[in-house]
């Protein structure tokens, strides 16, 4: 089956070095939270907006002027936007006469002035945007990883531990043909169309391609879209399809898939049609055999990788059984555990700001008996007698607390406070429990009479001149004598040349 590449790249395969118009982008507003936006260039108001869109976050507000062409990557900060119609106030009034209630919009006096900051851009007409100290956030390239974390859940998710697992299981690779049935929420998706990416059309090699298949239609409507507002829709063909009772044929013609992945109720229903075979008539069925010619989906020579996602054992025992039952091979079943590793300063003192992650409690015995002592000193000064009503002030004994020239607090960690503490690592407290087992199986190419003969004749049998099996060990010995011989007089000749030429430098 023919295919050809997009013309326009999708910002998941090539992001370029800066931010686009009317392209996505996801904005990071803390480590764990991403938020996807499709950048619009300022043109007039916005939404009641002056500067045009503008996105709203708890760390302030951000005009999409001042995300575009920007590096990926980059910090901005947020801006003081005017909100125009947004910010004036309603009074409701009640219309006793008419029974019902009314409002009159009272317009704020305008404020003189656009407050102190630092100028951040230009916004429409000219209009200076000022930096706000609300926060920032960071813009970064769409990747199928930060995808997965900030896309709307229409399904079960297939997250990036399973998705890069599988495709390397599956042997997917640029220039490959995946099928995909059971797109869902388009995770494993986005991540295998980059997997199969090989960049320009090369001739003599088949661009990459997904054909990915849906069952439910709003899903698939919803999936569409994404595809090409992503602009992937010239490498993933997606089809609105029951692939238990229709198959894996596009448009009658076969995909030449040699990597399969099925995230599928039942997968077992689906397997009789992943075959180089005609399938046996499953009961209930009417039809004939020999009606119309069988067309395999797979291709027919290379072997084909194929990775089942299913939640439940009992869902793997009946797949398993029926992928021996056709003939597939190497069958596995993996489970993955993803746990994270934090790795932070351990940072513990008594006199250590009062920071998150700081455990306040005395690092060492000195810190210690230093702490008590000061304690000690304080409650004897507040047992001292109160100043005298003459006015004078009673004679001061000299502190010896014994502190060794010490200050109780660490200058060098209020400075410096990302070196103070040693390196420790630990586990995330809280472990993501299981998500789906993984079956793996291998369908290897059907091997015919004229690849036996294709074989034969670029490996003849019976007629070579050193195999290890024939030969006696006599003739295993001499060969190694007259190797050793061989280099022994190639290290005498290079000898004698070397000292032919030191021989006539010397005359």
């Amino acid at each position: 089956m023919t295919s050809t590449l997009p013309q326009t790249v999708s910002p998941f395969l090539e992001p370029g070095p800066r931010t686009k118009p009317n392209s996505l982008a996801v904005l990071q507003l803390s480590r764990d939270n991403f938020v996807p936006v499709y950048l619009q260039q300022a043109s007039g108001e916005h939404d009641g907006y002056v500067e045009g869109a503008v996105i709203n976050t708890r760390y302030g507000s951000f005009p999409h002027s001042t995300l575009l062409n920007v590096p990926w990557g980059s910090q901005v900060r947020a801006s003081k936007v005017d909100t125009g119609s947004r910010g004036r106030k309603r009074k409701w009034q009640l219309d006793e006469e008419a029974g019902r209630a009314t409002s009159e919009p009272i317009e704020d006096e305008k404020e003189t002035g656009n407050g102190a900051g630092e100028e951040n851009g230009d916004g429409d007409e000219g209009k200076q945007l000022v930096t706000d100290t609300s926060g920032f956030i960071h813009v970064l390239p769409p990747t199928p990883e930060i995808w997965t974390t900030s896309l709307p859940h229409r399904t079960q998710v297939v997250y990036t531990p399973d998705a890069s697992y599988i495709l390397h299981r599956i042997r997917a690779r640029p220039g490959s043909t995946l099928i995909e049935a059971g797109a869902g929420s388009g995770s494993f998706t986005h991540a295998s169309a980059r997997a199969v990416y090989n960049g320009s059309l090369v001739k003599g090699k088949r661009p990459g391609k997904v054909f990915s298949f849906e069952f439910h239609e709003e899903r698939y409507h919803k999936m569409k879209k994404e595809l090409s507002d992503h602009a992937l829709d010239g490498i993933v063909q997606l089809t609105h399809r029951d692939v238990y009772k229709d198959g894996f044929l596009v448009d009658g013609k076969s995909p030449e898939a040699d990597a399969v992945f099925l995230d599928l109720p039942a997968p077992w229903e689906a397997l009789p049609l992943l075959s180089r075979q005609r399938p046996q008539l499953r009961e209930g069925e009417a039809g004939e055999a020999g009606a119309n010619p069988w067309v395999s989906p797979l291709h027919p020579k290379k072997s084909v990788f194929i990775c089942t996602f299913s939640p439940c054992v009992e869902q793997v025992t009946r797949t398993v059984s029926t992928l021996r039952h056709l003939g597939w091979v190497d069958i596995e079943m993996v489970e993955i555990a993803n746990r994270k590793l934090h790795t932070a300063r351990d940072r513990v003192g008594l006199y250590l700001p009062v920071d998150r992650g700081v455990n306040s409690s005395a690092k060492d015995i000195e810190e210690a008996i230093t702490k008590l002592t000061e304690i000690e000193e304080r409650f004897r000064e507040n047992a001292r007698p109160k100043q005298p009503a003459d006015g004078s002030e009673p004679a001061k004994v000299a502190s010896k607390a014994a502190t060794n020239g010490k200050t109780s607090v660490d200058e060098a960690a209020l400075k410096y406070p990302w070196l103070d503490g040693r390196l420790v690592t630990r586990g995330e407290p809280e472990i993501k429990t299981h998500t789906s087992y993984l079956v793996f199986a291998v369908l290897p190419m059907v091997w015919t009479a004229e690849d036996e003969a294709t074989a034969l004749a670029r490996y003849p049998i019976g007629n070579e001149k050193f195999v290890v099996s024939l030969m006696g060990k006599a003739s295993m010995k001499e060969e190694r004598r007259e190797a050793m011989q061989q280099k022994q007089g190639n290290r005498k000749s290079r000898r004698k040349d070397r000292d032919e030429k030191l021989a006539e430098a010397e005359g």
